[in-house]
């Protein structure tokens, strides 16, 4: 509900008299005490006990029919605590319907069995309040499981009036601002981000079974290299420096090779000051790992296995609500297959079945990209005019229901990668797709510090003014490789959009617990979460 609308104002009135009145007249502090030996809703639930509910049920009749009887109850006892989704008063009896992040659970108030000033409080309680309850695990007249609360007490009383419909928040918008109300709202947003901590931990446990090190390198960078991207800056101030926030980790990972590690990975937080659409967010997560004496097909398969084990989990353990045997988990429209092996192709072989014509054909390269109305076609190096047209033209050839490993780029548009020793136009490196999107490359690792300083020197000539303003020659690096780094394959892999596709997620935003949002009033922010805005 807008914060300007008369009624929410209203609304919000009616909660703060109501919080003076616990604090004045009932005597309360309403917002609450440690409370210890709590039980998540679910496992409350679950600790209903069929044949102690008869017997208390039968012990309840005997007493009505011989008064003075004692009524016996071995019903399981709990301490529960939640927010209040539900409350429906029927006099001397209410139902209050719960929430927390293991599901939902009613609690029944009966004011015989509980004291005045509990029953009082549980009269009051608004949507959106956080109580504790003790009391008996047993059912409703109408078979409902719940908890026959004995004491209640209000923990932190809600003055903001959650959604109208606690059944789902459904503004995107508002879904991302107010994350925190959209967890409750939508039990489906608390199970895709309990579903990513578990799919990270996989990831992590994954890495270290297979003998790589986790490690942590810089977020602050003096140079800005890894990756060809703009940049966040920012400065120190007590040494009076520019600094960039990492844009990629692969340069610090890479010396950590030159000095003794073989295998090491980080789960790293990267930022790129660029644009945000439903696949991209300016801060993201990426896996980025290195093994010493690797390649790119070491690395391959090590993806490949790490993929198809995550999707398999995810049908394992209902990180995803469509999962199905193979493992398929639907994303969508789509039904992607994460059986292995994946599919494998060449660049080249889909530049040609894209175009007509080989890419290695310079002029009929160049004819294409005037064609197509490329800017510079007629100037640029023919190899980044080759690789424009194939994000253009042969990407859409890949089948998004095939994890699709695409191989060997073109040099040229591979600066940190070694080029093949049967073909030096061409590089040993691939990309994953799945589902239209690049989940992440893989390199054989350059070492040869000439050639590395070659390109790097050639990078640097070939950027336009704006990016050569953030671009300079990472010296150091290419210090750590003259001192020597092993042959090596290396590889990323984006975390959030894999996160999207384990958990049927549509948009990156759904994945990020808090996505990077424009200011509210922004006339294009509405069209932003949407994941409308270009990239």
């Amino acid at each position: 509900m807008p914060h300007g609308d008369p009624t929410h104002s209203e609304l919000v009135a009616a909660r703060r008299t109501k919080l003076a009145h616990l604090r004045t007249t009932v005597g309360i502090e309403p917002f609450g005490n440690r409370t210890d030996a709590l039980v998540p809703l679910a496992s409350a639930r679950a600790t209903f006990d069929e044949s102690a509910h008869g017997a208390h049920a039968a012990s309840v009749a005997a007493a009505k029919a011989v008064p003075g009887s004692m009524i016996e109850d071995s019903r399981p006892t709990v301490r529960v605590a939640g927010r209040v989704v539900q409350h429906r008063d029927m006099g001397k009896i209410l139902f209050i319907g719960l929430r927390d992040d293991s599901g939902d659970l009613q609690v029944s108030v009966s004011k015989s069995a509980m004291c005045e000033q509990d029953f009082i409080v549980a009269k009051g309680l608004d949507y959106g309040d956080i109580i504790t309850a003790f009391g008996r695990v047993g059912k409703t007249q109408k078979g409902e499981v719940c908890v026959w609360a004995e004491t209640l007490s209000l923990q932190s009383k809600n003055i903001e009036p959650p959604p109208s419909k606690w059944h789902g928040l459904e503004d995107a918008e508002l879904r991302y601002r107010h994350r925190y109300v959209d967890m409750f709202a939508n039990p489906t947003t608390m199970r895709t981000f309990r579903a990513r901590s578990a799919i990270v931990s996989e990831i992590r446990h994954f890495m270290e079974t297979e003998g790589f090190l986790e490690v942590e390198t810089p977020m602050m960078h003096p140079v800005a290299g890894g990756a060809a991207a703009r940049p966040f800056t920012t400065t120190h101030n007590a040494l009076g420096m520019p600094l960039f926030m990492r844009v990629a980790p692969e340069l610090y990972l890479k010396r950590l090779l030159v000095g003794g590690l073989p295998k090491v990975f980080e789960i790293n937080h990267n930022f790129r000051n660029e644009g945000i659409d439903k696949s991209h967010n300016p801060e993201f997560t990426a896996l980025e790992a290195y093994q010493a004496f690797g390649d790119y097909a070491t690395m391959l398969d090590l993806i490949e296995r790490l993929v198809h084990n995550c999707a398999a989990q995810a049908l394992a353990r209902s990180w995803h609500p469509r999962a199905e045997p193979g493992p398929v988990l639907p994303w969508g429209d789509l039904r992607i297959d994460y059986s292995r092996p994946f599919t494998r192709v060449t660049f080249g072989e889909l530049f040609d079945r894209a175009l007509g014509f080989s890419m290695h054909d310079a002029p009929k390269v160049r004819a294409a990209a005037v064609a197509h109305h490329i800017a510079a076609a007629a100037t640029a190096d023919p190899w980044l005019l080759v690789n424009e047209l194939f994000e253009r033209k042969a990407e859409a050839l890949i089948d998004p229901c095939k994890p699709t490993f695409v191989l060997d780029y073109p040099s040229a548009v591979s600066p940190l990668t070694r080029p093949s020793r049967a073909n030096p136009d061409l590089a040993e490196r691939w990309d994953l797709f799945i589902a239209g999107m690049e989940i992440g490359p893989s390199y054989t690792e350059l070492n040869d510090p000439d050639i590395q300083l070659a390109k790097f020197t050639q990078q640097l000539a070939g950027a336009d003014e704006e990016a050569s303003v953030f671009r300079t020659l990472d010296e150091d690096f290419v210090h750590a490789l003259r001192v020597g780094m092993p042959p090596a394959g290396g590889v990323g892999l984006g975390i959030d959009r894999l996160v999207m596709l384990l958990t049927d997620s549509p948009t990156i935003r759904d994945v990020i617990l808090f996505p990077l949002m424009r200011p509210q009033g922004n006339p294009e922010a509405a069209q932003e979460s949407r994941g409308q805005t270009s990239h």
